[in-house]
């Protein structure tokens, strides 16, 4: 961003304490603005958080990060958090139990892109067709820049590229489940070249693998948090804002669940929505129709959401597993939920034993028991690591966010950070962007609300 303190004086109130708002919070803060950040809870970090439960500190899904995440990381550091050690960084890879499939698929540490070409000749568990295949559709995707005239979605991409079953099925499909958070034959394919661009597409480094050893509050939220009082700006908890209104002079009011005396300023320069896209059409719907300007984007628009299930299972302590995250090959229709698992023991030593299992787009495993889907994806674990004792777990919990992102179908029509409202602006990972709803997805919206607001008060 641009020169320091250009926002001086000016008030700014970010709705939304998630990723994307702390992100804006902090940009603002550090450019003179007087920023409060208002959160609906007592946790910060949105649906990326961390949350104590039985003397076990978990995260509402279990994250990974990747290289490539350039602003994410860039924002951590700045708020004081050492990435080093506040991530566990892994080589690109897909690895499968032996007794499961075999498939093992890392990148080794060398210079891009031969640490993928040699990846790809030690690959186990791949014939040569299906490693012919992974090197026609890097090469071809490259060519073309990761672009594609029309989008379309990942599975037809897939066969464009003449990709075979047994790589889809292994590589290609886990991957855009894991990073879409959409299945294959609705996903986009364009969002999902952007993601391979940036990671297997550049630098070595931007491929790593990066696993929070930390919650994830603790990893950016809290800390930014107290940057932005740091800052002279406030963070203001538990505070639920019904309603925004714009006076005649275009100064904005925001109308609170609860009044409380702590809020400081009641009147604001700009403001930005950063809670999640249905929040945000709520609190659009209280203002007055208004004429989109030049300068203004479409408003909002309808999306479909799409679910994620963490299911943490505790064994004994002298527990661990091979590596720190192995993929796992699901069946929904043998009860067979699990896409990963993390051993988090690996990722600090207050858990040991602690076992995370994801489940991506996970609408029927929202529908089960607790207990039952926690016994179904013990048993998943027991079979495909051919460790029998994994069947029966000490502890369980299983936390389903089914509105945990937006659902990223070819063609979307994602909201702009600016709206018809002079001095009112969105940022979720769900604005417009390269990216599918993930962290720096949010983050990066954060960013692009914050440039947004310097930017207008310059032409103002």
């Amino acid at each position: 961003m641009a020169k320091q303190n250009t926002l001086k004086d000016k008030a700014v109130a970010v709705i939304g304490a998630g990723w994307a708002g702390c992100a804006a919070a902090c940009e603002l803060a550090e450019q003179g603005a007087q920023v409060s950040l208002f959160e609906t809870s007592r946790i910060l970090g949105g649906r990326a958080r961390g949350f104590a439960i039985q003397d076990r500190q978990l995260d509402n899904g279990q994250h990974i990060l990747l290289g490539a995440y350039k602003d994410s990381l860039r924002l951590m550091r700045k708020v004081g958090v050492d990435t080093d050690r506040a991530l566990l960084k892994l080589p690109l890879q897909m690895v499968y139990p032996e007794r499961e499939d075999g498939m093992s698929f890392i990148a080794p540490g060398l210079p891009a892109p031969a640490h993928l070409l040699f990846a790809l000749v030690r690959a186990k568990g791949l014939a040569f067709e299906d490693k012919l295949a992974l090197a026609r559709f890097s090469s071809t995707a490259r060519w073309m820049g990761w672009q594609l005239h029309q989008d379309c979605s990942v599975t037809e991409l897939l066969e464009r590229f003449d990709q075979t079953p047994r790589l889809c099925r292994l590589m290609w499909n886990p991957l855009c489940i894991a990073a879409l958070n959409t299945a294959p034959e609705k996903a986009s394919a364009q969002v999902f070249l952007n993601v391979l661009r940036d990671s297997l597409g550049a630098s070595r480094a931007s491929s790593d693998m990066l696993i929070p050893r930390v919650d994830l509050s603790a990893l950016f939220p809290e800390q930014a948090a107290a940057f932005i009082r740091q800052k002279g700006g406030q963070v203001l908890l538990a505070q639920t804002v019904n309603a925004i209104d714009q006076d005649a002079q275009g100064k904005w009011q925001l109308r609170l669940k609860q009044d409380t005396e702590n809020t400081s300023i009641t009147s604001y320069d700009a403001v930005i929505l950063a809670t999640d896209f249905a929040n945000a059409n709520r609190l659009l719907g209280t203002l007055p129709a208004s004429e989109p300007t030049s300068r203004s984007a479409n408003q909002t628009t309808v999306m479909q959401y799409e679910a994620i299930t963490t299911c943490y299972l505790q064994y004994a302590e002298k527990l661990r597993l091979l590596r720190p995250m192995l993929a796992l090959l699901d069946s929904p229709s043998e009860k067979k939920w699990g896409q990963y698992v993390f051993d988090r023991g690996q990722l600090r030593s207050d858990q040991a034993g602690l076992l995370a299992v994801v489940v991506s787009v996970s609408v029927q495993a929202c529908e089960l028991d607790q207990a039952e889907l926690a016994a179904d994806i013990a048993r998943q674990l027991a079979q495909s690591l051919d460790m029998p004792e994994l069947a029966q777990p000490l502890w369980f919990k299983c936390i389903s966010e089914k509105r945990a992102t937006f659902s990223c179908a070819p063609g979307l029509i994602r909201p702009e950070n600016r709206t018809a409202y002079t001095g009112l602006y969105l940022a979720g990972d769900y604005t417009k962007g390269d990216y599918p709803a993930t962290i720096e997805g949010a983050v990066r919206s954060g960013v692009a609300a914050s440039i947004a607001v310097q930017s207008d008060f310059k032409l103002a």
